[in-house]
């Protein structure tokens, strides 16, 4: 591929940045791959499965080293502040988890280092890289579906995945974690029609059963400002071997002239095997038939990673390599799909509409 030769730290090494790591590796435009993670034995261990240059315990080690010109940080959400504002400050443009942090303080000092240094922040909302959203975005754009009146959209999963959130951090709820898909999804289908207003609610009783302070069901009604309305909903309820890897969606969105339906249940996809398919997310349990295609993240095979965090992946490098556009969610997308995502959790914890932009519960 012609163009800018690149230089990747990918720093945090558990799954997400495992699989960022390995396709990095791979893309003709990478010729230098450094690795970090607080653990250094596991930084080590990735960087020896892709053949990285270089491993550190240290993040600003390696985020600083010269040969490295881009950065994926692909830790925790509580830690990415630190690592993507050390990275901008150092001049290396960013691709960060989704959500782009926890806080607003903390997503509001990485879009303002963005700013201040000119250098360019994107987060990882993999959703969009799935052919039907990009597609429908693309047929919003030319004004196939005329002015966006409302739409729905919802995603459910099973409840062992959702101990595994849980057990991951205990900040990260379902709707921040899951849910923030699909407000991102719908903010960019609005894109310049901001958000004014949220209702929503939210019960449980499975993970509080287990011990946790935590709502399996949340549905949001987002009220836009020219009028238009958005349902959304969350369900981490699915029994723990229902036969999907991660996430079941549906999305509807309501046009003056047109309409969009997108079903993603994976249904039409199914395998079994009396050997047992290994889940993605929970390891210990397999399952005999399942939905082939529901992994979020997508699927190795043949030698190569197939899905939307591999398009996601490649694509930013391209962009990095040769300048080639990209529809990754921009720091200022990623903010206040956080801020909405915030008011979703408030109005389901106080019983009333959330007025936007956010202001102190004080």
């Amino acid at each position: 591929m012609a163009g800018k030769r690149l230089g990747v730290a990918v720093v945090g090494a558990g799954r997400i940045g495992t699989l960022r790591a390995g396709m990095a590796a791979s893309h003709p435009a990478v010729d230098f791959i450094a690795i970090s993670d607080k653990d250094p034995a596991r930084a080590a261990v990735l960087a020896e499965s892709v053949a990285a240059n270089f491993s550190s315990g240290d993040n600003l080690e390696v985020i600083t080293r010269p040969e490295v010109t881009a950065v994926v940080v692909s830790t925790s959400e509580p830690e990415h502040a630190l690592a993507v504002i050390q990275a901008l400050e150092a001049g290396k443009p960013v691709l960060v988890e989704k959500p782009i942090a926890l806080r607003l303080e903390d997503a509001d000092a990485m879009v303002a280092a963005s700013r201040r240094t000119g250098v360019d922040l994107r987060v990882g909302y993999s959703l969009r890289f799935q052919r039907r959203y990009i597609l429908t975005k693309e047929h919003i754009l030319r004004g196939k579906l005329g002015r966006i009146v409302g739409g729905t959209g919802r995603l459910y999963n099973t409840r062992a995945h959702g101990l595994q959130i849980l057990k991951r951090s205990l900040e990260a709820t379902f709707v921040q974690d899951a849910l923030t898909y699909l407000v991102d999804l719908f903010c960019w289908y609005l894109e310049g029609n901001r958000p004014v207003e949220v209702y929503a609610k939210s019960h449980g009783v499975v993970y509080r059963r287990a011990g946790y302070d935590a709502d399996e069901v949340t549905w949001a009604i987002v009220n836009f400002a020219d009028g238009a309305l958005v349902s959304l909903g969350v369900g981490y309820a699915l029994p723990p071997k229902y036969p999907i890897h991660g996430r079941a969606v549906r999305v509807e969105v309501l046009g003056e002239k047109g309409v969009a339906l997108l079903d993603e249940d994976h249904k039409e996809n199914i395998l079994y095997t009396e050997e047992g398919f290994p889940h993605a997310y929970v390891p210990e349990h397999g399952l005999e038939m399942v939905f082939l295609t529901s992994n979020a993240s997508g699927n190795a095979a043949l030698g190569g990673y197939w899905g939307p965090l591999g398009d996601e992946t490649r694509a930013w490098l391209d962009h990095l390599a040769t300048g080639k556009p990209s529809p990754h969610t921009t720091a200022e997308q990623a903010r206040l799909t956080l801020e909405v995502t915030l008011a979703i959790e408030r109005s389901a914890r106080l019983g009333r509409a959330v007025k936007l932009p956010l202001q102190d519960e004080g």
